[in-house]
């Protein structure tokens, strides 16, 4: 007879503040492997835990190449100062994946197999751009096109064909952007990003120190207006001829930025938070991951939340905050005419628009601040939900303790 399943809870969980992923970025300067070393420190710093004692580490990476290749999280333990001992590994489900950290060291500790993980996320896009881990070549193979003789397209135009299945405006797309925007600044004058957030130090090319505190692509001043002014993204002659009755709407104002940021995230078991006089802030309550359609690609989040609430055994309006990831406006704003769930109630600190989408990091960022939510608003269940290239997506039910 096998023994029942152990709770997993998270004990604590910071970031850095997120900056552009530029050359002219606040990061540009500072090795991935520095970003990440950063948070694991702060993270056992802030608990006062022994980093011997962390069973394993694992991190969510997309750009695996160049400054993060060679599993990077093991560098980072070892940048960190842990011990020798404390292994770790690096995982890629695409924009999920420390979300899906979470997920394998949650399982872990449920299972027995560990009593103390952390659950973690880099990316540095200043120094690894968006898809150059693919060096160029066909990743997918002649079976996979057969299977989609169309052919497969990019996040953007997927982004478009969301737009024009639910019958959303360049308006909407704007509006729910600036919203992003606002709440995003109001949430950094309020303080309320200010027990998550790690702040960085950099030093400059010139020997000077310069410290980062808040998310660097904020810009409290966005309209509906300004946004409208911005050109689009995605359209040219030869996806206006595939997809001729699309109406393009997407643009970088609507879309999420590029960004280097890192976060982690404390996960034992209830026991052994106890034995170590740690008080945990949440219980993983249920998680789901689930596979859609790779070319409408970013609808997954819809199938992951209705998995994910049955496992649960809740309802959308028992959910008190959400964090959807905003990869694109139309993404979030489809999620929402689907599940019925209240926009008052969805990433109220604002999101990847504003805040920005550290790929690898995203996942750990968004449960670091639906914490930090659930906390400043009294909830007890907090969800969130990520898409991720190729048609998957992570879910996660978190109660606050």
């Amino acid at each position: 007879m096998s023994a029942p399943l152990r709770s997993a809870v998270i004990v604590d969980a910071v970031r850095t503040p997120v900056a552009k992923g530029k050359p002219t970025g606040a990061y540009a300067s500072v090795h991935p492997v520095d970003l990440h070393a950063h948070v694991l420190r702060t993270l056992v710093e802030r608990t006062g835990l022994d980093p011997a004692a962390v069973d394993d580490v694992i991190t969510g990476t997309v750009g695996q190449v160049g400054e993060q290749s060679g599993n990077t999280a093991r560098w980072a333990v070892l940048a960190a100062g842990f011990p020798e001992s404390v292994p770790a590994v690096t995982v890629d489900r695409q924009c999920g994946s420390s979300q899906q950290a979470l997920h394998f060291a949650a399982q872990g500790v449920m299972s027995g197999a560990y009593d103390i993980a952390i659950a973690s996320g880099v990316e540095s896009m200043s120094h690894i751009p968006i898809g150059s881990q693919t060096l160029g070549r066909d990743f997918v193979g002649t079976e996979v096109a057969d299977r989609y003789p169309s052919g497969l397209i990019p996040q953007g135009i997927s982004a478009e064909l969301i737009a024009q299945k639910w019958g959303l405006s360049r308006t909407q797309l704007d509006a729910f952007s600036a919203q992003s925007h606002h709440r995003a600044a109001q949430a950094h004058d309020h303080g309320l990003f200010a027990a998550e957030l790690a702040p960085v130090k950099v030093t400059r090319e010139d020997g000077s120190v310069h410290e980062v505190f808040d998310d660097e692509t904020v810009r409290p001043g966005t309209s509906v207006e300004t946004l409208a002014g911005l050109r689009l993204a995605f359209k040219d002659d030869y996806w206006a001829q595939r997809f001729p009755d699309l109406d393009f709407l997407v643009t970088a104002g609507n879309s999420s930025p590029v960004n280097d940021g890192a976060a982690a995230l404390l996960v034992t078991s209830e026991e052994a938070a106890a034995r170590l006089g740690l008080t945990p802030r949440a219980r993983l309550h249920a998680f789901a991951v689930t596979g859609d359609d790779p070319v409408m690609m970013l609808t997954g989040i819809i199938p992951a939340t209705a998995k994910v609430l049955a496992r649960a055994g809740l309802s959308i309006g028992d959910i008190d905050a959400f964090e959807v990831n905003e990869a694109f406006a139309s993404v979030v704003l489809a999620w929402l005419a689907e599940t019925g769930a209240d926009p008052a109630k969805v990433n109220v600190n604002g999101g990847a628009l504003s805040i920005g989408h550290p790929l690898g990091a995203s996942g750990a960022r968004l449960t670091t601040t639906l914490l930090s939510v659930l906390e400043q608003r009294g909830g007890r269940y907090g969800m969130q939900v990520m898409c991720e290239a190729g048609g998957l997506a992570n879910a996660t039910v978190f109660e606050r303790l």
